[in-house]
């Protein structure tokens, strides 16, 4: 068994819907995540929503890369309900907007090197701004939007490699983001690379989380397709979610 399949296989986990997800708190996360950069290994996280694992139900190859992963943390309320239901002991989820922005607050005083990648034209630029503003020292290394072709990607790696980052940001959607880290990670020996989906628009102000309030009454779904209709799929995935969750035993078993 190599190194990083013993790192891995020491985070408790337990499966939903036929995909490994690790039993994490935020602290615990971010602790994880703190360890894969002081050992320079190039991991892959994955946030795992309900309609990421929906999705993994009829995509094999997305599945696979989901059980692949070295991180998965339970990014939504529908997952955490489900992984209570096995017996796991969770507080909330750990979503990929609030790592990103606690590596980004970290990185001031670690010294950590982030590379923000995806998202419209100027929207990786605009982030970057925003986010040395608010974590004044904040280490940006380096930006790209997420519109290249197979022509444009040599560059990209090109200038992520010459950034040496430590974090690797990527915001394509998921599964997009998840499958451009795995093909490429090698390649660019990141410690940390993680798909943000729409995090950077968040940061860059040009969308909105929903308040705290919301957050905590476990409506953020709700928040969201109100702001952005366009959103009704992957809201749709929910019901979706629930009835595939609850014809699951609820088992301890990997708990």
């Amino acid at each position: 068994m190599t190194s990083l399949e013993l790192a891995k296989n020491s985070i408790p986990s337990a499966s939903v819907l036929g995909c490994t997800v690790h039993l994490v708190s935020m602290t615990e996360t971010l602790n994880i995540l703190d360890q894969f950069i002081k050992e320079r290994i190039p991991r892959l996280i994955i946030t795992a929503d309900a309609s990421g694992l929906v999705m993994a139900t009829d995509d094999p190859a997305w599945r696979d890369l989901l059980n692949r992963a070295d991180l998965v943390t339970p990014d939504s309320t529908g997952v955490v309900w489900a992984l209570r239901r096995k017996g796991a002991h969770l507080a909330d989820r750990v979503s990929g907007c609030d790592i990103a922005d606690e590596l980004c607050r970290r990185s001031v005083e670690s010294g950590y090197r982030i590379y923000l990648l995806g998202g419209g034209p100027g929207i990786a630029v605009r982030a970057s701004r925003h986010l040395e503003a608010k974590y004044p020292g904040c280490h940006i290394v380096g930006t790209d939007n997420g519109f290249f072709d197979e022509t444009g990607e040599p560059e990209i790696l090109n200038r992520i490699r010459a950034a040496e980052p430590d974090v690797l940001l990527v915001a394509m959607g998921m599964p997009k983001q998840e499958q451009w880290i795995a093909r490429n990670m090698r390649n660019l020996r990141v410690p940390v690379s993680m798909g943000v989906g729409g995090t950077l628009d968040v940061f860059a102000g040009v969308a909105r989380r929903a308040p705290r309030f919301v957050q905590k009454l476990r409506m953020e779904w709700a928040w969201r397709l109100a702001l952005n209709p366009r959103k009704f799929k992957k809201v749709a995935a929910l019901p979706i979610f629930v009835m595939k969750v609850l014809r699951e035993p609820s088992s301890t078993k990997g708990v």
